[in-house]
């Protein structure tokens, strides 16, 4: 169901709607005539951020990246998030995981009721790129704990969370990168050259912001890929320790075998009717091993 916000001494609206309410969506196209492509771009759950302003309809169309404040499967990601801004009209339309930008939103209009529509959708957008930092730093203390588990013991579960935190991340990167962008992109709009000084400098915080996110997430993500190829090198050191290791035994171990087998056989051969032949056997064997173990030793060091 919609929800309007009446602000600035009643001459704007703030009109809040729920992505999933297609009875409130039709009739708000009717009311306030609304294109079928905006409304599109408000209900895929899949788009990515995107800006587009129609000049005919004086109508700007913010598709932006939020983050989802629970984690899904392990790690973070985004939704998007539709602002369309018409005349005196702001349309937000929010799903079930952007649904708390709502209630900040909120604060902003009791705070400052007398902004406009442009510096009240900018403010927000400003603090939609805050709400990327405490995620960042919570996937920044889950690596430190993980780190420490992994350096005690290096398991299957410990490398699988580092994935985990990997997979979050990159979704954090491309939302910050693409938010961005978009907040640049305004910049080349018409609706830009009609806004005032104070509409722009909100733009220009909200841009700082962004860009802010952006490298909070690519400053998180280098050092967890740093980490995650660290380990990767000490398992593949491990393992060519455990396949030298085997290598040398196997060897060593072909020696005996071929020893006896040579003294198994049913010819005459030095030493066979010794009552010490075992032990020659053998002290043969041992030589040829010590031999093999150094030239191997010398080899692999």
């Amino acid at each position: 169901m919609e929800k309007k916000h009446v602000f600035n001494d009643g001459n704007y609206e703030w009109i809040q709607v729920d992505q999933q309410d297609a009875a409130s969506i039709t009739a708000l196209q009717k009311e306030y005539h609304l294109s079928d492509e905006m409304l599109t771009y408000s209900l895929d759950k899949n788009e990515r951020a995107r800006v587009e302003y129609d000049t005919e309809e004086a109508a700007l169309l913010v598709v932006y990246n939020v983050p989802q404040q629970d984690k899904r499967d392990n790690h973070f990601e985004t939704s998007p998030m539709t602002f369309i801004l018409k005349k005196q009209q702001l349309f937000t339309f929010s799903s079930q995981h952007t649904q708390y930008v709502i209630p900040m939103m909120e604060r902003l209009i009791a705070q400052s009721p007398l902004q406009t529509p442009i510096h009240f959708l900018f403010q927000s957008l400003f603090l939609i790129s805050g709400t990327f930092f405490p995620l960042v730093e919570e996937v920044n203390s889950d690596r430190i704990q993980l780190n420490q588990r992994l350096r005690e013991k290096t398991t299957n579960k410990n490398l699988l969370q580092m994935s985990d935190l990997e997979v979050g991340l990159v979704f954090l990167v491309s939302a910050t990168k693409q938010n961005a962008v978009l907040l640049e992109q305004i910049k080349a709009l018409s609706i830009y050259r009609v806004m005032d000084d104070d509409e722009k400098e909100q733009l220009d915080d909200a841009l700082i912001e962004a860009k802010q996110a952006v490298e909070m997430t690519q400053l998180a993500f280098q050092i967890l890929e740093q980490l995650s190829g660290t380990y990767n090198n000490l398992l593949n050191n491990n393992l060519n320790d455990t396949m030298k290791f085997l290598t040398v035994w196997s060897l060593l171990l072909t020696v005996p075998s071929i020893v006896t087998s040579f003294f198994g056989m049913n010819v005459p051969l030095p030493f066979t009717n010794s009552i010490f032949g075992w032990g020659i056997a053998l002290l043969i064997s041992l030589v040829l091993s010590i031999w093999m173990l150094v030239a191997l030793w010398r080899r692999i060091r």
